[in-house]
């Protein structure tokens, strides 16, 4: 970077800081103020930093990456993750989630299972799932901001100078623990809101930076010469059994990374992300930033609006940058430095297309805008933390009685433990994708199945939740070593083609233990069901309702809830698809695509919208109590 460059970005730095020290008294009152904003804050602040939060840096970098090498057929792979559990959380489960009126999913837990020691051990092991999850998603953090900033920081031009030697493959760790650091500083001042104020300052920028790239792109690059870059396929969204993407003519070196991927059958892959992701999607957010958002909403209806316009809002922002970029890379390629540690990283596109394409000036505000994605990621991910171990072990288990301003101290030192292990662990992580597979696999495949069940059946209980979290996240961090004979015989298992088998072992444990001991006190199922109203198998819990509340309505929403979550999900990837058809001129398509997400935009006006609720009909005021 020039010295501009260096300077917009510096500005922007200073401003975050000053941010978090502006609200650092006001964050400093309670732990409710530090976590949750004292739930007063409105639902599009909170659309806009949730939005902030999902643009992190090393997401964006994987999915230039996906566009690059997969085209089109790339607004698919995010079903990974899967990004439709925010349509999900739309439908209904934000809804549900807010209705309980806790402050974490640990507290969700005592709340569904009552306290006893079933639902205890469910307690602590929300805790340590949350204190895992968080720190995978740190070190994913981690891993993208050193790749990305050491290509505009090259190390030869700092360290030789100043007489210091590193190894290459130590250089983007260096950066990382660098930046990481300075974010930590304003997560720790600010809490939460600091972070949605200086999320809205991130989203602002990186909105300019990706509508600047994606000028920038159409009016250097022509369809003809995106086809010449690209081989026969590439335009066309729509798949078979297998792949059929053959880079050979064109750049080989690409039909290597797919081949890495394991992405060549991709038929069979799409159907098991549809069927992962379903269930991911189904079991409600993870104890994490996105979470933290539902919980800090002023109100169930509001915590609807928040997930229901967040993809509105990012996806057609953060893919006119990625589809700017690729494209660019896409024709320009010979440009483009890919080489890290001494072998070519196709991760490393979106840097390095920064790097041979951005003018002075523009190269700042487009580094500042992805060093912005990346520190919401990270901030939001880092704030989540501390409150799992200080509102639900050290102030449940070790201090009942500590000061207010105690907490909020055990804050500070809880996330800044956080940090130095999440570098730790980030010091070892080759990949983006690596980091990616551990999330999606390890993480997620333990927390399915017991997250599944809580919401639909009366009848599981803390025992069966317990030992269902065990047995899949055991079975998520084994199986790929079992079975990894097998995998590297067979060459193309992802670890996401265990998941069936997680699901059915997590399954039975967490069945089998519900039936072997005794159900939860039907009390605590009827404040819960009466406050929060799930549809499901809750036929039990409905009549011992009815016997004391004769009044009470059941839940007759799931067929339109269902209904919702297509329309939703075919409206979110529109807006994936319809910022890449712009940037590559392909009018046509475009404009089907804008039909089509119009028109389901339409349909959830009449179907969602106008129907949200924050109470069930009988009560429109509220649950007479609260949770705990």
């Amino acid at each position: 970077m020039t010295v501009v460059d260096g300077l917009i970005v510096l500005a922007y730095l200073i401003a975050t800081l000053f941010i978090a020290f502006a609200v650092r008294r006001r964050a400093a009152q309670n732990i409710d103020a530090y976590y949750l904003g004292n739930r007063r804050m409105p639902w599009y602040l909170l659309c806009l930093s949730d939005a902030s939060g999902m643009f992190d840096i090393s997401g964006t970098m994987w999915l230039a990456t996906l566009l690059f090498v997969y085209g089109l057929k790339s607004i698919w792979l995010p079903w990974l993750w899967p990004v439709f559990n925010q349509v999900f959380l739309m439908a209904y489960l934000a809804v549900w989630l807010r209705r309980s009126n806790v402050r974490s999913g640990a507290e969700w837990i005592l709340f569904r299972f009552g306290d006893n020691r079933g639902s205890r051990l469910s307690h602590l092991s929300v805790v340590l799932f949350a204190m895992i999850c968080v720190i995978g998603f740190l070190v994913y953090a981690f891993v993208g901001i050193g790749k990305f900033m050491e290509l505009f920081i090259p190390w030869t031009a700092i360290g030789p100078p100043l007489g210091l030697h590193l190894d290459p493959a130590m250089v983007p760790h260096l950066y990382a623990v660098v930046f990481t650091t300075l974010v930590t500083i304003y997560v720790v001042m600010g809490g939460l809101p600091g972070i949605v104020w200086t999320d809205v300052l991130q989203f602002s920028i990186m909105t300019v930076a990706a509508i600047f790239v994606a000028i920038l792109a159409m009016a250097t690059v022509s369809p003809a010469e995106i086809a010449a870059a690209t081989p026969h396929g590439w335009m066309d969204p729509l798949f078979g059994w297998r792949l059929g993407l053959d880079w050979r003519p064109v750049q080989p070196l690409v039909s290597s990374k797919i081949a890495t991927d394991g992405y060549q059958l991709f038929g069979p892959l799409v159907m098991m992300m549809i069927f992962s992701g379903v269930l991911k999607s189904a079991a409600g957010p993870a104890p994490s930033y996105d979470m933290q958002r539902v919980l800090a909403t002023r109100s169930p209806r509001d915590a609807a609006k928040v997930t229901g316009f967040v993809s509105v809002v990012l996806m057609p922002i953060r893919y006119l940058m990625i589809a700017g970029f690729t494209v660019l890379a896409l024709v320009f390629v010979s440009r483009l430095d890919l080489v890290s540690g001494n072998r070519v990283d196709y991760e490393s596109i979106l840097p390095a297309a920064i790097q041979a394409f951005m003018p002075v000036g523009a190269r700042g505000i487009i580094v500042t805008g992805l060093l912005a994605a990346f520190m919401a990621t990270f901030a939001s991910s880092l704030n989540a933390a501390p409150l799992y171990v200080v509102n639900d072990v050290y102030r449940r288990y070790v201090n009942p009685d500590a000061s207010q301003r105690l907490l909020v101290r055990m804050s500070y030192a809880v996330s800044i433990g956080v940090v130095l292990v999440s570098m730790a662990i980030g010091l070892f992580v080759a990949s983006i994708n690596d980091a990616l597979q551990w999330i999606v696999s390890g993480l997620w495949g333990g927390y399915t199945v017991s997250n599944v069940i809580k919401w639909y059946w009366w009848r599981f209980n803390g025992y069966g939740y317990f030992w269902g979290m065990v047995a899949g996240i055991a079975c998520a961090r084994t199986f790929p070593f079992v079975f990894g004979p097998l995998m590297s015989w067979a060459g193309g298992i992802l670890p996401l083609h265990l998941f069936p088998l997680i699901v059915l072992v997590s399954g039975a444990a967490a069945i089998s233990t519900s039936l072997l001991t005794p159900a939860t006190e039907m009390a605590v199922l009827v404040r819960f069901y009466r406050q929060v109203r799930p549809w499901g198998a809750w036929g039990a819990v409905r009549q011992a309702l009815a016997a004391v509340d004769p009044g009470a309505l059941p839940n007759r929403d799931f067929g339109r809830d269902v209904f919702n979550i297509v329309i939703g999900t075919i409206m979110q990837t529109n807006l994936v698809a319809t910022p890449i058809f712009l940037v590559v001129k392909n009018f046509g398509a475009l404009a089907v695509s804008v039909g089509i997400a119009m028109l389901c935009g339409l349909v959830l006006w009449r179907t969602w919208y106008r129907r949200l609720a924050d109470w069930p009909a009988d009560l429109p005021d509220g649950p007479r109590e609260e949770a705990a």
